[in-house]
């Protein structure tokens, strides 16, 4: 094997290399290939915008809200038994679909520690059903109750697809300056070069272009990774300690894995082991990575002074 077995990480839309997503597995989006359903008459996705609308409704009809994250599985799994439910019981009640991370403020209003978590409205108020995923004959059950409980409040309507929500807008983002532009497309059909190019020129043009600076750092990453055989590169760590090629390596893997704090921990440990052109050639890669991940980023900010200490 002559390449990484890293997966090549996906794009945003400012041109740069996103890693924010590796590391961690993911549910695709609602109604994209392998992630929930897309949403229908009775099931609905609601964000911190539209959720006091969702709210309001619980004096119409019962509304039962699921608390989901995409790096959950379980969670995922409990959102589509609740939709599958919410369609089987044909609009006697709604499903609001609440992505935690998406929306704390959603999840703290409810109290909710853990995802998946499956609460209730009626006429404003929550009522807390069950966290986990119990069995569907145990949520069947449980939803019978919140059924039973509205009815006996007087709250028999029955949803319709004219009250579903309207999704705000996504805001369009403002276009790519020329050279950012010609990165991206190069990064697109995999073309490093290029996209080093359009990178290096729009720093020429203005040295303080931070978002030029990260996306070639993140060029130069991948330009390292492409070549690597991972299992090698790992074995030679692990058999000398000293190697600092093989760290620096092993160090870029991680990155392109998700593995940031390993990667930080890793090449300022060998900082305070070395000397001269060696410790030089691994705080220069360290800055580097800082870029990569983002310098504003938490692990960034300990890591800088982690380094401080190792080098002074």
């Amino acid at each position: 094997m002559s390449q990484s077995s890293q997966p090549r990480p996906r794009l945003d839309v400012r041109g740069a290399v996103d890693l924010s997503s590796l590391g961690r597995p993911s549910t695709p989006p609602p109604g994209s290939p392998g992630g929930l359903p897309a949403p229908g008459a009775y099931v609905v996705d609601v964000d911190e915008a539209s959720f006091a609308d969702v709210v309001r409704r619980s004096s119409e009809h019962p509304v039962v809200v699921v608390l989901w994250a995409s790096w959950s599985e379980v969670s995922a799994t409990v959102a589509g038994q609740l939709a599958a439910m919410a369609q089987d019981d044909g609009g006697t009640w709604l499903l609001a679909r609440v992505d935690a991370e998406a929306n704390p403020q959603i999840a703290q209003a409810f109290g909710a520690q853990s995802v998946p978590t499956t609460v209730a409205v009626l006429g404003g108020q929550p009522v807390p059903l069950f966290q986990g995923a119990p069995a569907p004959d145990q949520i069947r059950g449980v939803l019978d109750q919140v059924l039973a409980a509205a009815q006996a409040n007087g709250i028999t309507g029955r949803v319709t697809a004219a009250q579903q929500p309207e999704a705000p807008a996504e805001p369009e983002e403002p276009p790519l300056p020329p050279l950012h532009q010609a990165a991206y497309d190069a990064l697109e059909r995999d073309d490093l070069p290029g996209a080093r190019t359009a990178y290096e020129q729009a720093l020429r043009e203005n040295p303080r272009d931070a978002m030029a600076r990260a996306g070639l750092a993140q060029v130069g990453l991948l330009e390292r990774t492409a070549p690597l055989d991972a299992r090698k590169a790992r074995e030679a760590a692990a058999a000398d300690p000293h190697d600092v090629d093989a760290a620096l390596a092993v160090a870029d893997l991680d990155v392109m894995g998700g593995a940031v704090q390993d990667a930080f921990d890793r090449l300022v440990d060998v900082v305070r082991r070395t000397s001269g052109a060696d410790r030089d050639r691994v705080r220069e890669r360290l800055v580097d990575l800082f870029e990569v991940v983002g310098t504003d980023d938490p692990r960034v900010v300990a890591a800088r002074r982690a380094l401080a200490s190792a080098l002074y």
